[in-house]
C-alpha cells in the first residue's frame, strides 16, 4: 500500500508494529479492527491532519505490522495500544475505533486506565454474542483453510471483505484489503486472527460500559450486514450520555460507503484545539 505508508515502526513484545503520526494539534488517534488495517482511514484521516497531530496504526498481525505466529487476539490488541500511547506520549486523545478497534479501545480504557478526551465508535465489536457462521467453521478448521490454494483464498478474503460495504467496490479499490492477507505469512495470519476471537474479551469489559470516563458517540451503517444496528442501539443503552448516529445507506466498513458521514460526525463531535 504504497499510497498509505507507515514509515514507523514500534516493538511490542519483540514485534514490530507499524505505525504513522501526520500533522499538528490536538492528537486524534484512529483504530481499525478486522480483518482490515489501518488503510480503512485513508478517506478519513487526511481531513484532519491540518488541524490536529493524528495517530494511526497496524494491529499487531495486521497490515505491515508483523504476521506473528502467537497471541494477536483481542487480549493483547488493548496492550499494545496501551503502550503506543504512551510512546507517543498521549495521556488524553480523542480517539475513533471501529471493529474490532471498538473492543480494543473500550478494554485499554476500562482495564488499563487510558483515559480519552472524546471516544467516537463505529460498528463496534462491544456486545456477546458476536462471530458470523464463517468465524465459526475457521475457528473449527484452521488448518484446513489455511492450506486452501492461493486463487481460493483471494476469492474467500474478497467475497468476505465485499460483505462489510454496500456499494459495489471495484476490485481495484478492494485489492489494498485483500493483499496483506494473501500468501506467506498472510493467508496463515488470516485464519490465525479468526481462530482466536474469543467472545470473552467483550465479556470482560461488557458490565463497566455505565463507568465510561468520557464523551461516547456511537455510529452504525444501517445496512450493516455483521453486527445489526440494534446492537448498537442497545450499546447507547449502557453508556450514560452516549449519542447514536444511523448511517444510511452504510454497510460494516462505513469508511468505504459513506466516509464523509464518518468526517462531518467527527467535525461536530470532537472538541476543539483549546
Amino acid at each position: 500500500m504504497t499510497d498509505w505508508p507507515l514509515a514507523q515502526t514500534y516493538r511490542f513484545n519483540g514485534h514490530s508494529v507499524r505505525y504513522a503520526v501526520r500533522g499538528d494539534g490536538p492528537p486524534l488517534v484512529f483504530v481499525h479492527g478486522t480483518p482490515f488495517s489501518s488503510f480503512v482511514w485513508h478517506r478519513i484521516a487526511p481531513h484532519f491532519i491540518t488541524s490536529h497531530r493524528v495517530h494511526y496504526f497496524d494491529l499487531l498481525g495486521y497490515g505491515l505490522s508483523e504476521k506473528v505466529e502467537g497471541d494477536v487476539s483481542l487480549g493483547v490488541q488493548n496492550e499494545l495500544l496501551t503502550q503506543l500511547l504512551e510512546h507517543w506520549g498521549l495521556d488524553c486523545p480523542d480517539v475513533v475505533a471501529h471493529d474490532f478497534g471498538g473492543a480494543t479501545v473500550l478494554r485499554a480504557h476500562l482495564l488499563n486506565g487510558k483515559d480519552y478526551r472524546s471516544l467516537t465508535l463505529i460498528d463496534p465489536v462491544a456486545l456477546t454474542p458476536w462471530g458470523s457462521p464463517f468465524v465459526q467453521q475457521v475457528r473449527q478448521h484452521e488448518a484446513v483453510f489455511s492450506g486452501v490454494p492461493d486463487y481460493i483464498q483471494r476469492a474467500i478474503v474478497s467475497a468476505y471483505v465485499r460483505g462489510a460495504i454496500k456499494r459495489d467496490i471495484p476490485d481495484d479499490e478492494l485489492a489494498p484489503y485483500v493483499q496483506p492477507w494473501l500468501g506467506d505469512p498472510g493467508q496463515a495470519a488470516f485464519y490465525r486472527q479468526i481462530a482466536q476471537m474469543d467472545q470473552r474479551y467483550t465479556r470482560e469489559v461488557e458490565g463497566l460500559y455505565p463507568t465510561i470516563r468520557c464523551p461516547v458517540q456511537i455510529l452504525w451503517g444501517e445496512d450493516d450486514q455483521w453486527i445489526p444496528i440494534e446492537r448498537g442501539r442497545a450499546l447507547q443503552q449502557l453508556i450514560a450520555g452516549a449519542q447514536f448516529h444511523p448511517i444510511p445507506n452504510a454497510g460494516h466498513l462505513v469508511q468505504e460507503d459513506a466516509p464523509e458521514a464518518i468526517v462531518a460526525a467527527l467535525l461536530r463531535f470532537v472538541p476543539k484545539a483549546p
